[in-house]
C-alpha cells in the first residue's frame, strides 16, 4: 500500500501540460460560436420572427406560440450545420446540479424510415419525470408528472453534439421544482419596482435589469491523487490530513504566476466558455495552494446564473482531459483558506447603473442615495434569510473562519459614503425641505465629489460590501447555484422599493413636493436600517455581541439558519412580490434539511470506513512493529540500557494505542449517534440531531487521526498527504 501511494505522488509530478489547441481568430471572432444568439437569430429566422423573439427577450413580451415552429426550424438547421444530433431540455433542479435527457432529432416517417425534426412544440417544453428530482414532498412517486419549458431569454447553446435549451421546470401543478422558475419570478418583480421608482428621476426608463458579476473559485488537484483520497471522491473534501508544513502561510502562492499544467488547463477552459458566449476576463492564483480564481464581466442575472452553472460543468469535464480534479467544495483542506462565489450585484437601466456614484445633477444625487438605502432596507429586514439563502452543509465550514465573511449579515460602505447618509441623517427638516424645490434639489454635500472616484477600501470580513457601483455579496458558496441568493436579494430588493414608492407617494398626495417627500422617506429609512451598516471587524467577538444587541441574525446552525424560509416575514415577501407560496417554500426547506442530513451522513460513513480500514490497521500494523523493535532491543541489551533505548517507541507504542482506542470508540458513537438520528421522522428534526451529535464526532475523530498521521510511519500511511495533495505541479 505505501509504495502505491509514492507511486502515484511521482506520477502526478511527472505529468506534463496537456497541448491546448488554440483557434486562429481572436477571441473576438470565436466568442459566442457554439450560441444561437442574435446574429445567429437573425441569420436564420424570418425576419417577423426574430423581431417578435427579439421583443420577448428585450421587453418582456409573451411568447407568441405561432412563432415556435419557425425558431426551432432556424435553431435545427444551425445545429445540423454544427454536427449536431441531440437536444435537450437544460434545467436546474434543486440538487444543486443541472439536469439534461437527450433526444435525437428523428421520427418515424411513415414509409418505415426515419426523418430528422425538431418542432415548435419540443423546443418550447417537455416532461420530464418530477417524481426522481427533490420536491420535497410536491410530488409523490406515483405522481410523476413535470414540465421544462423554453426560457427565451438564456440563449441555447451546442455542447458536443447535443442542442442545449435552457428551461424552467415546474410541476403538474405549478410549483416551481427549479431555481430558474423563481429566480426569474424575481427578476419581473425588481424590474417593475425599481423602474417605477427611477421614473421618480427618469421618467423616459423602460426596464431595469439586475446585474451579476460572479467571481467562482477552486482547487485543482491531481486525478491520481484525487483516486487515492476516498474521502475526496465521496465528499468533496478531506475528512482527515495534518497540516503540510508549509502551506499558504508565506502569501506566496496568491497572484503568483501560474504554474504550466494549470495554464494550460486555464488556456482550455476559456478557449471552450468564450466559444459558450461566457465572457471569461480575469484568472489568477488564489491565497491557498493550488487554488484559483475565474471571473466573466457582468452580465444580466439570469444569463450570469445559467453561464456559471454552465462554466461548473465544463471545470470537471476540461480538468479531467488535463489529469486534474476541480474541487468546488467551500473548504476541501483544513487549515487554509476554503473557496467562495462572490456575487457582484447591481441593477441597471437602459440608461445606465443606478448604483453607480452620483452625476452631475441633483437629480443623479438623490437617485444614487436612493437606491443605496433601499438596498440597506432589504438586507436590514431579512438578513436572516440571505443567510439562509446561501447557507449549506459545505459552505458552513467556510463562514466565519477567518477567512471569509462571518456568518452575521451585514453591509460595509466605506467612510465616504457613511458620512454622506449621517449628513443626510441629521439634516434638520427646514434643511431637508430646502434642498427639494420644482427645479431640482440642491445638495450642498462636500463628500459627493469624492464620490466619482474609488473611494471606499475594502473590507473582506464583511459579507455584503458596497465596492464602488455594485454590492459584492461575499458569502456565498463556491459550488453554490448563484440563483439561491439572488432569488432572495432580488426579491428582498423589489420589496424595500414597492414600499418607499407607496409612502412617497402619500406624502406626494398629501401636496408634499415630489424631491421632498423623497427625501424624508429616505431618511427615515437610514435610521431604520442602521443596524445593518458596520464597517468594522466581522471576524472580532465582540462584533457577535454587537449584532445581537442590534438584532441581527447571529445563528450558525445550518439547519436552523433555513428556517428563516419559513419566517412569517419571509412568506409574505415571496408571496407578495409573487416569487413563490408557502407549499413552495415549505416543500424547499424539506429537500434543504435532507440534503444536508444526507451529507453529513455520507461523511460520517465515509469517515467510519476509512477509519477502520485504513488508519487503524496501518496505526497498528506500525505498533506491531515498533513492539518487535523493543522486545529485540531487550534481546541483545541489558535491562537498564534496553529501558533508555526504547523509552521513545514505548512512548509511541501507548500513544498510538491511546489514540486507537479512543477512534474505535468514537466511531461506534458516531455509528450510534447516526442510528438515533435516522430514527427520527421530521427532516427538520434529523438534520438538527445531525448537526448536533453527529457532526461534531467527524471533528473529535479527526482530530486523533491527524496526531497519528505525524507518528505511524511515513512509508506506511497510505493516504497522500497535504504536502503532495497541494503542492503538485
Amino acid at each position: 500500500m505505501a509504495n502505491l501511494r509514492f507511486e502515484v505522488v511521482a506520477e502526478a509530478f511527472k505529468k506534463k501540460p496537456v497541448n491546448v489547441v488554440e483557434p486562429a481568430e481572436r477571441p473576438s471572432e470565436y466568442f459566442g460560436k457554439n450560441v444561437f444568439n442574435r446574429q445567429k437569430m437573425y441569420k436564420y429566422l424570418p425576419r417577423d420572427v426574430y423581431e417578435k423573439l427579439i421583443d420577448v427577450i428585450d421587453n418582456g413580451a409573451r411568447l407568441d406560440r405561432s412563432i415556435a415552429d419557425a425558431v426551432a426550424k432556424g435553431m435545427k438547421q444551425w445545429a445540423n450545420e454544427n454536427g449536431v444530433t441531440h437536444y435537450t431540455h437544460w434545467f436546474q433542479p434543486l440538487t444543486e446540479g443541472t439536469a439534461e435527457k437527450h433526444d435525437a432529432f428523428i421520427e418515424h416517417d411513415g414509409k418505415g424510415g426515419m426523418i430528422e425534426e425538431f418542432s415548435g412544440k419540443l423546443l418550447m417544453q417537455q416532461e420530464p419525470d418530477a417524481s426522481s428530482f427533490p420536491s420535497g414532498g410536491i410530488r409523490n412517486t406515483f405522481e410523476a408528472r413535470g414540465y421544462s419549458a423554453w426560457d427565451p431569454t438564456s440563449p441555447v447553446f451546442i455542447i458536443d453534439d447535443t442542442l442545449c435549451i435552457p428551461t424552467i421546470f415546474i410541476s403538474y401543478t405549478g410549483e416551481a421544482l427549479d431555481y430558474k422558475a423563481p429566480l426569474l419570478r424575481a427578476l419581473h418583480a425588481v424590474n417593475v419596482a425599481a423602474t417605477d421608482v427611477a421614473h421618480y428621476f427618469y421618467p423616459n426608463v423602460k426596464k431595469v435589469n439586475s446585474n451579476l458579476g460572479w467571481e467562482q473559485e477552486y482547487f485543482l488537484v491531481d486525478e491520481s491523487l484525487y483516486s487515492a483520497r476516498p474521502d475526496l471522491m465521496l465528499t468533496g473534501r478531506t475528512l482527515m490530513g495534518h497540516d503540510s508544513a508549509k502551506n499558504q502561510q508565506m502569501d506566496d502562492h496568491y497572484f503568483g504566476a501560474i504554474p504550466e499544467r494549470v495554464q494550460a488547463f486555464m488556456k482550455d477552459l476559456e478557449i471552450q466558455a468564450l466559444e459558450l458566449g461566457i465572457p471569461c476576463k480575469t484568472r489568477h492564483n488564489e491565497v491557498a495552494p493550488n487554488q484559483f480564481e475565474l471571473a466573466p464581466i457582468f452580465e444580466e442575472t439570469n444569463l450570469a446564473v445559467d453561464h456559471n452553472m454552465l462554466l461548473m460543468q465544463l471545470m470537471k469535464r476540461i480538468a479531467r482531459k488535463h489529469s486534474f480534479r476541480v474541487l468546488l467544495h467551500e473548504k476541501p483542506f483544513a487549515g487554509i483558506n476554503g473557496s467562495g462565489k462572490h456575487n457582484n450585484w447591481s441593477l441597471s437601466t437602459d440608461t445606465g447603473i443606478l448604483l453607480h456614484g452620483p452625476g452631475k445633477t441633483p437629480e443623479d444625487t438623490l437617485r444614487f442615495v436612493v437606491f443605496i438605502v433601499e438596498t440597506l432596507m432589504a438586507v436590514h429586514r431579512h438578513n436572516g434569510l440571505l443567510k439562509a439563502s446561501i447557507m449549506s452543509a459545505t459552505n458552513a465550514h467556510r463562514l466565519g473562519a477567518n477567512e471569509a465573511p462571518p456568518a452575521i449579515i451585514s453591509s460595509f460602505l466605506g467612510t465616504q459614503l457613511s458620512q454622506l447618509l449621517a449628513t443626510i441623517e441629521n439634516a434638520d427638516t427646514n434643511t431637508l425641505m430646502a434642498m427639494a424645490g420644482k427645479q431640482g434639489m440642491k445638495l450642498d454635500i462636500p463628500e459627493i465629489p469624492e464620490l466619482l472616484i474609488d473611494n471606499t477600501d475594502r473590507n473582506r470580513t464583511s459579507p455584503f460590501a458596497f465596492t464602488g457601483n455594485r454590492f459584492e455579496f461575499r458569502a456565498v458558496g463556491s459550488e453554490a447555484n448563484c440563483a439561491a441568493s439572488m432569488i432572495v436579494l432580488n426579491t428582498a430588493m423589489a420589496e424595500a422599493l414597492t414600499d418607499f414608492k407607496c409612502r412617497v407617494d402619500e406624502r406626494i398626495a398629501k401636496g408634499e413636493e415630489k424631491f421632498a417627500a423623497i427625501l424624508q422617506v429616505v431618511r427615515e429609512d437610514i435610521r431604520t436600517c442602521k443596524p445593518i451598516h458596520f464597517d468594522g471587524n466581522g471576524y472580532s467577538d465582540e462584533w457577535v455581541k454587537e449584532a445581537t444587541r442590534r438584532g441581527l441574525d447571529v445563528e450558525n446552525s445550518c439547519p436552523r439558519v433555513i428556517e428563516r424560509y419559513l419566517d412569517e416575514d419571509s412568506i409574505r415577501m415571496f408571496e407578495t412580490m409573487n416569487v413563490m407560496r408557502r407549499n413552495e417554500l415549505e416543500a424547499r426547506n424539506e429537500v434543504k434539511w435532507e440534503t444536508y442530513t444526507k451529507k453529513i451522513q455520507i461523511e460520517a460513513r465515509v469517515l467510519g470506513d476509512i477509519t477502520m480500514n485504513h488508519i487503524v490497521p496501518v496505526a497498528t500494523h506500525y505498533q506491531s512493529q515498533l513492539a518487535k523493535n523493543v522486545q529485540n532491543m531487550y534481546a541483545i541489551f541489558g535491562k537498564e540500557e534496553a529501558d533508555t533505548l526504547t523509552a521513545r517507541n514505548k512512548k509511541l507504542i501507548k500513544e498510538i494505542a491511546e489514540r486507537t482506542q479512543y477512534i474505535e470508540t468514537a466511531v461506534e458513537e458516531l455509528v450510534d449517534a447516526r442510528r438515533k438520528a435516522n430514527r427520527i421522522e421530521s427532516e427538520h428534526d434529523k438534520a438538527v440531531a445531525y448537526h448536533d451529535t453527529v457532526a461534531p464526532k467527524l471533528e473529535t475523530i479527526r482530530y486523533q487521526i491527524d496526531k497519528l498521521e505525524l507518528v505511524v510511519s511515513d512509508e506506511l500511511w497510505t493516504l497522500p498527504k497535504y504536502r503532495e495533495l497541494l503542492f503538485i505541479r
